[in-house]
């Protein structure tokens, strides 16, 4: 009987290796798919920021500020600044 008792624990053990082995090749290919989806992302983005070298040139110090020169060169013939004039005309009067 013990024989018998012998074989069957050594083919459970070899069952249980088995279906270990199987979840960790599960985990791996898991694990595989995980890193091959961030290096795919990584490479994605390392494309995009080669083909716009300075695309976000709005947070550059010299794109941060306008100069008066533009300000008044923007303003130059616009509503704003017809209402602005009629406005300093209506105050030199009052």
């Amino acid at each position: 009987m013990t024989k018998s008792f012998d074989k069957f624990k050594a083919e459970l053990q070899q069952i249980k290796e088995k279906y270990e082995m199987e979840d960790i090749i599960a985990n791996l290919d898991a694990r595989k798919a995980a890193i091959k989806e961030q290096s795919k992302l990584t490479k994605q983005v390392k494309k995009a920021g080669k083909q716009s070298p300075g695309g976000l040139d709005c947070f550059k110090e010299e794109n941060m500020y306008h100069s008066e020169k533009d300000i008044s060169r923007y303003l130059e013939d616009t509503s704003y600044m017809d209402a602005y004039h009629s406005s300093k005309i209506d105050q030199e009067w009052n």
